[in-house]
């Protein structure tokens, strides 16, 4: 049996749990999807969002790239969190990192990775270069590297703030709130760092105020 194969048995399988414990799952999801949270993770294959949190199909909208990164110029970002705010009306905002994030190490390197992935990882580094003094004066590399993950998380956090659509969101509904938050791969727990209230200040710099 091909890898992708059992794939496809497993699905099946676990339809037939669903369908076996309640026989209007499918049904229901087919007709709604009201999420109260829109979660922008990294694409990490050991942090998957449903199951870290023991939550159920249609009860988070979910968003993940690589070190769990808010780049302004991302359409795949901007179009996700336009919709989860503006059709769904999310009521939360998660950012999650993690720790031993394969991104946050890569940035923290000189390897030339290529054209795209170096782009991506500029981000990144970007962090470090506000934190330097900081992470520099952490000795332990992998210690340096978790801090930059936490960092990473409370900048994307930041910059969603600084978006006109979470700002227009503010303005009419006082939703949503935005939280940062950094998972551990070594006891699966999850530790909250930042949380930006609807309304939060905003650095006058990226503050709109001509907002509809």
């Amino acid at each position: 049996m091909k890898s992708y194969e059992k794939l496809l048995l497993e699905n099946k399988a676990w339809a037939a749990e669903k369908i076996s414990g309640n026989p209007e799952f499918f049904n229901r999801l087919s007709h709604v999807q009201t999420p109260e949270f829109l979660w922008i993770g990294c694409s990490d294959s050991r942090v998957p969002a449903n199951e870290i949190t023991n939550t159920q199909p249609g009860e988070i909208f979910v968003h993940r790239n690589i070190a769990n990164m808010v780049v302004h110029t991302d359409v795949n970002l901007l179009s996700v969190l336009d919709y989860a705010v503006n059709h769904l009306k999310v009521k939360h905002i998660i950012v999650c990192g993690h720790y031993g994030c394969g991104g946050i190490k890569a940035s923290m390197t000189s390897n030339d990775y290529q054209a795209v992935l170096n782009m991506w990882l500029r981000n990144i580094k970007d962090v470090y270069r506000h934190n330097r003094e900081e992470l520099d004066g952490i000795e332990d590399t992998d210690k340096r590297a978790d801090r930059l993950s936490e960092l990473n998380v409370m900048e994307q956090v930041v910059r969603l703030s600084q978006t006109t659509i979470v700002q227009n969101a503010w303005l009419h509904r006082n939703e949503p709130h935005l939280h940062g938050w950094i998972y551990g791969l070594k006891d699966g727990l999850i530790t909250p760092l930042i949380e930006l209230k609807a309304g939060s200040k905003i650095d006058p710099l990226y503050r709109y105020d001509n907002i509809i």
